[in-house]
């Protein structure tokens, strides 16, 4: 039980300007805050997360706390465990900015720890002091080489919230835990977790249309404690507790030989416009932490605010976090979401070389993590093949778009369906870069899943509460004839077919290939391609469909393990045409001759030489046409390792007890084939 604090023992002398947040030693905690034009700073120690008035407060004194922009005390005799928070006088002006109000209780950005519940109103939620902990004498980063990743985006409470995972603790780190060995017999070694961080939005004050319930920011894409895991996915939340899971959960991915990436949200906070509360960055100083333009708040996220990230400041408090969530909490990875925000500058301009991203990549902290970036924003910057430079990879919006067209059959999509498959190298070569740039995906958590893009021609998000208008309504699908669910046999078993074609298609490809969790066994949405909002059975993974859809997540499995065994499809270069004894991939047509990429017509194939594939040649063939379609061989005797028009247990086949062909080979309508052939 939580050692009530004696107020009477504690003692304040002057803190240190750095490092900022707080700081926990033996003989008490030191606290430290930014703030540059407030005139007053409190501090506030609360007995409890649901206290509304504080047990003890303390008035910072600017002549002995305040060194420079930086306000800091030590409060001597006071645990680990504290809860505390700041008020702080200024300005109020908000014409200019500033929105000082002293009355309003502030969370600390740099808190590692944020109990209780923000919707009761600012102050209801408690900072905790908690010592920063780096014992990990049995923890080994898998350090996986980009060329061999394989990502897989789940969110953590969705992941075993469905009463069908048979997790202990559903919905919970240590849930995701439970469910590790499925992970790893898919084949996967990377998880890219939707935002952990903890929140200040969740209850959006809106009901679905369809159950009547309150709705939620299940996502979490609104950040307000970007140094604290949210207690919302612990077992147990009341201090320090949700940190730990965390590293539990962090320490058994890595004992699995799985990396730890994390969604993180730097380009908004949770505190919005004019109208959004203040929580924290406002109320500490909102002219440096916002992009303001007078006084009102520039919107590139989409979101009500965005973050001044090439603010000096702001960029070392980014720095900041990422270094505490490599070095402390031991992730692997960050995918930046709405990523092109980060090279704005203070005036909301996209900047050609932002000190941020370079900041960034050269920090030597951060020299081995992977950065991700969603190289776009809310702002119509669309970077995608030129965003930060070579540490930087990105999130292929291209691939996907191309990907689905030429598989829905879109006339003249070969082309670009090729270029995509090769690495994307019109979009990474002229920037000096390689395929293990793009983050090669087909579905993620914004869109359909990859069932719902073949089972849906137009999305269905009456459930959000928003008359259907949210989400995209383009999402090159198709519904293979039938809106929605169906019997017909004909329908489901192309709309399988379909699924294949794109999983395979995925796992083909040059670059790093990331597959939406659940895709595995045929997941759906029901249709809603915005589920942001769907704390339910619509987001959740339902693990029943591990059996029903036994064959898909066989499928799944096998295509993962083929890229495993195949180095010619992790290239780290893109492909030059060209070579001694033929070209390293050369493209076919069905007749065998080079393609007609003028006809229009989805029909392609290509040959990967064996030098480039330790030896084994690779011949992949793509019919995204209505018809049957005969493919001409190259020489040689070929095994059939893929055939996506053929029923179980023939659509995936290991080497030697995959069928021989020769000469040609007919491939059904919508059909995807891959054939190898040794070399010796």
């Amino acid at each position: 039980m939580r050692e009530r604090t004696d107020y009477t023992k504690l003692r304040v002398i002057p803190g240190r300007p750095y490092p900022v947040g707080p700081a926990v030693y033996d003989s008490g905690v030191r606290f430290t805050v930014f703030s540059r034009h407030a005139r007053r700073v409190w501090l506030a120690l609360f007995d409890g997360p649901e206290d509304t008035e504080p047990a003890w407060e303390y008035e910072m004194d600017p002549a002995r706390h305040r060194t420079g922009d930086m306000w800091s005390v030590f409060v001597e005799n006071l645990r680990e465990d504290a809860y505390y928070l700041f008020r702080m006088a200024g300005p109020w002006d908000p014409a200019r900015g500033h929105r000082f109000n002293p009355r309003v209780y502030l969370l600390d950005p740099y808190a590692k720890a944020l109990v209780g519940d923000i919707h009761r109103g600012p102050g209801f939620m408690k900072c905790v002091a908690v010592y920063d902990r780096m014992d990990w004498p049995d923890d080994v980063r898998p350090r996986i080489p980009m060329e061999d990743l394989v990502i897989y985006e789940a969110h953590v409470r969705g992941f075993t919230r469905h009463p069908s995972s048979g997790a202990a603790h559903p919905g919970t780190y240590r849930g995701l835990i439970d469910r590790i060995p499925h992970l790893k017999d898919l084949g996967v070694n990377a998880v890219e977790l939707l935002p952990v961080h903890e929140t200040g939005e969740y209850w959006l004050g809106r009901c679905s249309m369809i159950t009547g319930k309150e709705l939620t920011n299940y996502w979490g894409y609104s950040t307000i404690g970007f140094f604290a895991p949210t207690g919302r996915y612990a077992v147990r939340a009341a201090n320090r507790e949700h940190l730990e899971e965390f590293r539990e959960m962090v320490r058994a991915l890595h004992a699995a030989g799985i990396e730890v990436i994390l969604d993180v949200v730097f380009n908004h906070t949770s505190e919005g416009n004019a109208q959004g509360p203040t929580l924290s960055f406002k109320g500490l100083d909102n002219t440096i932490y916002y992009l303001l333009r007078d006084g009102e708040y520039l919107n590139f996220s989409g979101c009500g605010n965005t973050v001044n990230c090439n603010h000096p400041l702001v960029r070392d408090f980014i720095l900041d976090c990422l270094r505490y969530w490599t070095a402390a909490m031991h992730v692997d990875g960050f995918r930046f979401d709405l990523a092109s925000i980060l090279g704005r500058d203070q005036q909301g301009r996209i900047q050609e070389d932002a000190p941020l991203l370079t900041r960034i990549a050269e920090d030597p902290v951060l020299r081995d993590v992977k950065l991700i970036a969603e190289a776009w924003d809310a702002g119509c910057a669309y970077q995608v093949g030129s965003f930060g430079g070579e540490r930087w990879a990105e999130w292929n919006g291209m691939y996907r778009d191309d990907t689905r067209r030429f598989w829905r059959g879109d006339p003249g999509m070969a082309g670009a369906f090729a270029t995509r498959l090769a690495g994307s190298e019109d979009l990474y070569a002229r920037s000096g870069r390689t395929p293990l740039q793009s983050i090669n995906f087909v579905t993620c958590h914004d869109g359909f899943t990859l069932a719902d893009l073949w089972a849906y021609t137009l999305k269905h998000n009456a459930a959000n509460g928003e008359g259907n208008r949210d989400g995209q309504d383009e999402n090159f699908s198709w519904n293979c004839g039938v809106e929605g669910p169906t019997e017909n046999p004909g329908i489901r078993a192309l709309r399988l077919r379909m699924q294949k074609n794109l999983a395979a298609t995925l796992f083909l490809s040059a670059g790093v290939p990331m597959m939406l969790g659940g895709d595995e066994f045929g997941r759906t949405q029901q249709g809603n391609n915005n589920a942001y909002c769907q704390d339910n059975e619509i987001s959740w993974m339902d693990w029943s469909l591990a059996e029903t859809n036994a064959e898909l997540l066989r499928f799944f499995r096998g295509i993962i393990r083929f890229r495993a065994e195949n180095p010619g499809l992790r290239r780290k270069t893109f492909f030059r045409g060209d070579g001694p004894d033929g070209p390293d991939l050369a493209w076919r047509g069905p007749d065998g001759g080079p393609p007609r990429w003028e006809d229009g017509a989805n029909t392609l194939a290509c040959l990967l030489h064996p030098r480039e594939n330790a030896g084994t040649a690779v011949f992949m063939i793509f019919n995204a046409t209505a018809d049957p379609v005969a493919f001409r061989l190259p020489e040689g005797g070929w095994r059939k390792r893929v055939d996506t028009g053929a029923e179980a247990p023939l659509d995936y086949a290991e080497g030697d007890n995959a069928p021989e062909v020769r000469e040609e080979i007919l491939m059904a309508p919508r059909s995807l084939g891959v054939l190898t052939r040794g070399e010796g």
